[in-house]
């Protein structure tokens, strides 16, 4: 007896899309490998790292035995327990700050395997943003003068616009200055950036689909490199692509008040780091595809007007842009190999957002859903051929990581848990294995 011709069809689409999702996992493994030994090849034949011991990723393989990576163990079992029906289960709100919460406890449970003196490593470095707020005096000064001093500035700085600074002497006059504040600051960034993509994707895809996304956005493997400012900015950029998302989907001036405060909120964000422009991407595609081009100028609008207001204290966007772009053209950036980072930037990137990414993407169908991920994918594409992210993406990629994952609500009910599991325990394995300035 043969099967009815609707079940041998159902039959034949589940193993096209099995063999669809087992092809890109396999991808994924092959462009880590192919990836990990072309770089160390680069490097034997140089004679140097490039600052990559661990190539293609920043910093050095150093397994740690530590009895604390029990920490992250037991909130990656809890997660994969409990979290899926939590994530049915909950009203959409408390499911929201759920996912913040639950982020930021990855975040610093992974941390903890290095104490509080490795959370607060990178914020703390002579090379971050920390290092410059005693240089600011008054912040007119700080702002007329920023691209002329730009050389001497601690690198992060250089490789900024002078927001972050400003932001951080702010709460340093307020009596919050130090590394803990700012890593408060910071894991608020990276939470807000979970809420913003689950926001985003509700609107163009359902509920159902940000319900099935929430845990993998809030527990990615990125998570090992989120105690920077780039987390911050990643809470920027999700929160003006969310916002103008949003917008789409209303009519009237509480859609240009949405997209107006997109504009604003991305045009803060550009103030804090030049890369967040390429949000510009997802959020055109979304307000073209669904014909709400007016959300666009809007935003655009304001976002120009926010990026243009220091001009009134002597610092122009563009020069500051263009004075960075020239440091890191004549830093560790000329001596490293445009060929091989224009493909291990990718394979980073595939890292941080992991396995199960890369399984959703294949199985990926809804158009909504894509509008977002597709656009994002694009800026990433845009900003790995710039050339102005040779390595170093696990942290500068930040920004896109949520906006990626939410491709996860793609994934079977039955088979989430498993995807899960393989993606905290590749966060728990990096943690473990990988000593990171991040």
């Amino acid at each position: 007896m043969t099967a009815p011709p609707a079940a041998a069809r159902r039959v034949r689409r589940h193993h096209r899309t099995a063999l669809v999702t087992g092809a890109a996992v396999a991808g994924w493994v092959a462009l880590l490998v192919f990836v990990r030994l072309w770089g160390l090849a680069v490097v034997e034949r140089a004679g140097r790292t490039y600052g990559f011991s661990a190539v293609p990723l920043v910093g050095e393989w150093e397994p740690r035995r530590s009895w604390v990576l029990v920490v992250p163990a037991g909130l990656a079992a809890a997660a994969v327990a409990w979290g899926p029906p939590v994530g049915r289960r909950l009203r959409w709100r408390p499911l929201l700050a759920v996912a913040a919460g639950a982020h930021a406890a990855w975040v610093l449970a992974l941390g903890a395997v290095d104490g509080r003196a490795g959370l607060e490593a990178s914020l703390g470095s002579r090379f971050d943003h920390l290092a410059a707020v005693a240089l600011v005096g008054s912040p007119g000064r700080f702002l007329r003068g920023f691209v002329a001093a730009l050389p001497g500035y601690p690198t992060h700085v250089k490789s900024h616009p002078p927001g972050t600074v400003l932001v951080l002497w702010v709460l340093d006059r307020l009596g919050l200055g130090g590394t803990g504040p700012a890593l408060a600051l910071v894991l608020a960034g990276g939470a807000l950036a979970v809420v913003a993509a689950l926001v985003a994707l509700r609107e163009l895809a359902g509920e159902d689909a940000a319900r099935r996304a929430s845990l993998f956005v809030a527990l990615a493997p990125a998570a090992v490199w989120a105690t920077n400012a780039d987390a911050l900015y990643a809470g920027m950029g999700a929160l003006a692509v969310a916002l103008v998302v949003v917008a789409t989907g209303r009519d009237g001036r509480r859609a240009d008040g949405l997209a107006a405060a997109g504009g604003a909120a991305l045009g803060a964000g550009l103030l804090l780091s030049y890369g967040l422009a390429l949000l510009a991407v997802p959020i055109a595609a979304v307000t073209v595809a669904r014909r709400r081009v007016r959300a666009l100028a809007v935003a655009a609008v304001v976002a120009a007007a926010v990026v243009a207001l220091p001009a009134a204290w002597g610092f122009w966007w563009p020069d500051g842009l263009a004075a960075t772009r020239a440091e890191y053209a004549d830093g560790l950036a000329r001596v490293r190999p445009y060929g091989y980072f224009v493909v291990a930037n990718l394979a980073v990137f595939a890292l941080a957002i992991g396995p199960a990414t890369a399984a959703a993407l294949a199985r990926l169908r809804d158009r909504g859903a894509w509008l977002l991920v597709g656009g994002t994918l694009v800026a990433v594409a845009v900003a790995d051929l710039s050339g102005l992210s040779k390595g170093e993406v696990e942290r500068i990629w930040q920004p896109f990581v949520p906006l990626v994952m939410v491709a996860c609500c793609a994934l079977p009910g039955r088979g989430a848990r498993w995807w899960l599991a393989v993606q905290l325990a590749l966060g728990v394995a990096l943690q473990a294995a990988l000593r990171s300035p991040w």
